[in-house]
């Protein structure tokens, strides 16, 4: 079993009324994170408890498991949040209402790179000599000709051609980059993914990995020091984008640090408070 996680963090004061709001609506939120509990350590002992007493010692309820675990954070916040802090050239340290937040600063810069080159490369192409027939199944060849505005996004200029059905389709372009080679084995994946999603502006898995490579050698690096203003910017980027929530190359952009509501009744923050007022 889980217990709730424990962590002390500088300067514990009163619950903001942020903190004491309730919940958003879940179903107006676009991201569900997951925290990380820990369980909950005893003092050692000179004798080895049973497994009945440390099972009860460290059971929590299921309710309290489950809200442990789950945080609900619309992309809207990301422009309220407030940037605490870089934490070892990294990450950014940033708060929400009561929760804290570790956002890796190259991951974040990166996806933003990402959906910016996918929204805006103009993908080049380069003419056959001679259009090359495509051999496609009828269902195959149908679903190439509704979509033709998808493979010329893509960089296949396609002709459709008075003949019979399955022999319609000829290649007179293909997709050009310096460093990928593209061809008829890339118009069947494209066919194969637009007959599993109809109607969705698909890219290409080559032409993806070549906006994830530009995006990542163009994104703040690991390392890199930060103003308070080129943090915020990263940070408050994450709202325009579609997925923020994890890099091209699937690296989280950020984690659920602590809920501050947690604190505020443990030893560590009722001491913090003795000190501030002059206590022992």
């Amino acid at each position: 079993q889980l217990a709730k996680p424990v962590a002390t963090i500088g300067a514990p004061g009163p619950m903001d009324a942020a903190c004491r709001a309730a919940a958003p609506d879940p179903e107006t939120a676009s991201m569900m994170l997951n925290t990380a509990p820990v369980l909950n350590t005893a003092p050692v002992l000179n004798t080895t408890p049973d497994a009945g007493s440390l099972e009860r010692a460290t059971r929590v309820g299921s309710a309290t498991v489950e809200q442990e675990l789950c945080r609900v954070l619309p992309k809207e916040e990301f422009t309220q949040m407030q940037v605490l802090g870089q934490f070892n050239l990294g990450f950014i340290i940033a708060r929400s209402a009561c929760d804290l937040f570790i956002i890796d600063q190259h991951a974040a810069d990166e996806k933003a790179n990402f959906e910016a080159l996918r929204a805006s490369t103009t993908v080049h192409s380069q003419r056959l000599i001679a259009p090359l027939p495509l051999q496609l199944s009828a269902a195959d060849e149908l679903t190439v000709i509704d979509n033709l505005h998808v493979f010329k996004a893509n960089g296949f200029e396609i002709e459709v051609v008075d003949a019979a059905p399955t022999q319609r389709l000829r290649l007179r372009a293909l997709p050009f980059s310096k460093r990928t080679l593209f061809g008829v084995a890339d118009v069947h994946e494209l066919v194969a993914l637009l007959s599993e999603a109809p109607g969705t502006q698909h890219r290409l898995p080559k032409l993806r990995d070549m906006f994830a490579s530009r995006a990542c050698r163009s994104a703040v690096m690991i390392g890199t020091a930060l103003d308070s203003g080129k943090m915020r910017q990263v940070v408050s980027k994450l709202s325009e984008l579609h997925q923020p929530w994890n890099c091209p190359h699937g690296r989280p952009t950020l984690r659920h640090l602590v809920d501050l509501r947690a604190l505020e009744a443990t030893a560590a923050a009722t001491r913090f408070r003795q000190r501030a007022r002059g206590g022992n």
